[in-house]
């Protein structure tokens, strides 16, 4: 099957794969022969010439960054006076629209830097993270609890009536002196001061747990013998000897070499780690490889993060108290969509009672599965997987491993791309001549449908010891029309299975929805078209900035969609209607415990950060036990995210704010409803709508506002309980 245009590329050809190779080595000499960077010069204190203005990856070493830091953060506070100072009456152009020119070298290093620390970590980056912490935090409240800066921007707010500002000036005018007020521009002397501490302190902890975490991810292995291999297909045993013999070429002793040798790696890494627990029979093994995910951060070692968790929750309490709020969670939703716990606490119980009521009925598939073989055991977690596979099996006559031959990760990247062309007409052409972070990582120019440059896609897929759980959207450069036309650089960061041997990595259909999700993100950032950079992309709302990537999963299961791209990576002949067919059918499959270790997770979020600033520091286990039992979940199943591994909340931006996905889940599936409704998924007037309204406006309007300017009304939950399945239709 010929690739489409929009995709320029294919690494499944050895041919291929041997010339991008050269082609790579080839370039890798010539940039460091040729760089347009002097070497005596720190990268971050010179322009960027380079195509696109891609950061200098390859000159940029770890000694560069304090230095671009301090110098940074020097050159942003004189920024921040020369406002303050200036001597004329404060006016929008003088104060908001210069504040949004500040600190452009603190962005240049910053972005470069939390990228490759999150993605392509080192020993020396995160000592820098420890160090940088702290700093960072001060220099920030600096700015936020700058009085002199905070009564520049008052005084225009408060003249606000009298200014001919557009629509999208006045809301940034409200955002930041709002940004302020929230920092806490309008506390005391003393109330500052500690704010200033409390956030000094989160910032350290927020760090260490990060770091707790990939050291408790990357600190179990199980190595296995040729006899503990029952049930795992040929692929996956392939995958854990690569990851062997990856481990034995990185060996610096011969001792370490012999652990390592004719062995079998699988981590809880859940790339390694859902195979094994789906294929293995071996139940003693599964229990094994289970704990070790579920028990990171709470082994009582140097790297536990029970107190570090309690101790941010408990911080975060105090906060949001000093600020007026009764709690965390009360003054991070006063500016979400949903605006106060109960609110939230709503959504999450209308679908918690029929997510375990299903999920019992799951558990109950899997007993009468296990029960057959003739096992006398009561299925518990660590079986979920084994035993739901083969309840799909026998429901829906659908194998994992038949999908995932049609699923290599160039097949998924084609159908993402023909996907964004049909709705938008974007183009994505792969470029070979820039140097990047990581030799994983790949990158693509994106063109509008009349061939203009809209952006830098950079898409870095596979798992690796120096890159933290998980997937995501993040970038290195923003987009602004403030002093012209200036163009992002975004990328995704996921964690899929690399490719073993001469094969191309192979997803499964979990993987291409994670694919697509990340890629929306991606296009919400790529697409967003903006005066202010502060405001681009997905700078809006926790619970609304995930609608356009949810929204782009549904694209993935669309059948005309899957029969654009998923071919056979070894035949070429397309993916059979009749799998197309098992795997709709079986897309309710499993909602149960999908939808019910989701809601276990937010609803654990929301109880930590609804906590008292007056209760004493919490016994995590025992918090989350009793989170747990309060709602009734299943002992079968846990939640997602227990306390010591919850990076969303308690290493991410996401405290009080988990339940975004679910949130999200009722936009998204309203407003897919809307093409469901139109009769093509594609449909032309509703594809430009929907980036008009939604990916390009980033934070310009009102989030609800945006949603009913694409929808028509607000939104309602009933397509998401049909999409579910939790309406009890099944």
């Amino acid at each position: 099957m010929p690739k489409s245009p929009i995709f320029t590329s294919s690494l499944n050809n050895p041919n291929m794969k041997r010339l991008i190779l050269i082609t790579a080595l080839l370039f890798i000499v010539s940039c460091q022969q040729k760089s347009k960077m002097d070497p005596n010069i720190n990268p971050f204190f010179q322009e960027w010439n380079t195509a696109y203005e891609v950061p200098p990856f390859l000159d940029i070493k770890d000694v560069h960054y304090m230095p671009a830091y301090e110098q940074g953060m020097k050159e942003n506070l004189e920024e921040i006076d020369a406002i303050v100072n200036n001597p004329e009456a404060p006016t929008f152009a003088n104060t908001i629209e210069e504040l949004e020119r500040t600190g452009k070298l603190l962005s240049k290093v910053g972005r470069v830097f939390s990228n490759l620390a999150s993605s392509n970590t080192n020993p020396k980056l995160q000592e820098l993270q420890r160090e940088l912490s702290p700093m960072l935090s001060a220099h920030y409240d600096k700015i936020s609890l700058n009085e002199g800066l905070f009564n520049r921007v008052d005084a225009i707010w408060q003249n606000r009536e009298n200014l001919d500002l557009t629509k999208e000036q006045a809301k940034l005018l409200n955002d930041t002196r709002k940004g302020f007020v929230r920092s806490g521009a309008l506390l005391s002397e003393d109330q500052k001061e500690r704010i200033s501490e409390i956030n000094s302190k989160i910032s350290g902890l927020t760090t260490s747990f990060g770091q707790n975490l990939l050291a408790e991810t990357n600190g179990f292995e199980l190595i296995l013998e040729s006899s503990d291999l029952e049930g795992l297909s040929d692929g996956v045993i392939a995958a854990a000897a690569d990851a062997a013999s990856q481990k034995m070429d990185a060996a610096e002793s011969d001792e370490e070499k012999d652990k390592y040798k004719d062995k079998y790696v699988f981590t809880p890494h859940r790339s390694s780690m859902y195979p094994f627990l789906t294929e293995s029979t071996r139940r003693d093994l599964r229990e094994k490889l289970y704990n070790s995910y579920v028990m990171r951060g709470d082994n009582n070692n140097d790297t536990d993060n029970k107190k570090t968790a309690a101790q941010i929750a408990k911080l975060r309490a105090e906060r949001a108290q000093i600020m007026g709020y009764k709690t965390h969670a009360h003054f991070i939703l006063d500016d979400n969509m949903l605006k106060s716990p109960e609110e939230v606490y709503d959504l999450l119980n209308k679908l918690w009672k029929p997510a375990v009521k299903r999920a019992k009925v799951e558990v109950a598939d899997m007993q009468a599965v296990a029960d057959a073989e003739g096992y006398d055991f009561k299925v518990a977690a660590w079986d979920w997987w084994h035993y739901s596979e083969k309840v799909r099996k026998e429901k829906y006559d659908l194998d994992e491993s038949a999908i995932k031959p049609y699923l290599s990760l160039d097949n998924v990247l084609q159908g993402v791309f023909n996907t964004t062309n049909k709705l938008w007409g974007l183009n994505f052409t792969e470029i070979f001549d820039i140097d990047l972070y990581h030799p994983d990582a790949r990158i693509w120019e994106v063109t509008d449908k009349d061939g203009s440059h809209l952006g830098i896609f950079i898409g870095d897929y596979f798992t690796r010891s120096n890159k933290r759980g998980g997937a995501w959207m993040s970038s290195f450069k923003g987009q602004s029309n403030l002093d012209g036309r200036e163009r992002p650089i975004v990328v995704n960061v996921c964690n899929f299975p690399a490719p073993v041997g001469d094969d191309p990595a192979l997803l499964s259909f979990d993987n291409v929805v994670t694919l697509f999700h990340e890629f929306g993100h991606a296009m919400h950032g790529t697409l967003t078209d903006v005066k202010y950079g502060s405001m681009a992309g997905t700078s809006g709302p926790r619970d609304f900035i995930e609608l356009p990537s949810q929204l782009l999963e549904h694209w993935a299961s669309e059948p005309q969609v899957l029969k654009s791209f998923a071919t056979h990576y070894e035949t070429g002949d397309p993916i059979p209607d009749e799998l197309i067919e098992k795997l709709l059918n079986a897309s309710k499959f499993n909602q149960g415990f999908i939808n019910t270790e989701y809601l276990a997770a937010s609803l654990l979020d929301m109880d930590w950060h609804t906590i008292s600033a007056n209760d004493e520091l919490k016994d995590a286990n025992k918090f989350e036990s009793e989170s747990m039992k309060k709602v009734g979940l299943i002992g079968e199943i846990a939640p997602r995210y227990r306390t010591t591994y919850f990076a969303h909340i308690f290493s991410g931006g996401y405290s009080s704010g988990y339940y975004s996905y679910v949130h999200a889940a009722v936009l998204d599936s309203d407003a897919f409803e809307a093409f469901k409704e139109a009769g093509d998924v594609f449909d032309p007037v509703l594809s430009s709508k929907l980036r008009s309204s939604i990916y390009s406006m980033g934070s310009t309007d009102e989030a609800m506002d945006l949603f009913v300017e694409f929808r028509g009304r607000k939104p309602i939950i009933e397509p998401l309980l049909k999409v579910r399945g939790l309406d009890g239709s099944e």
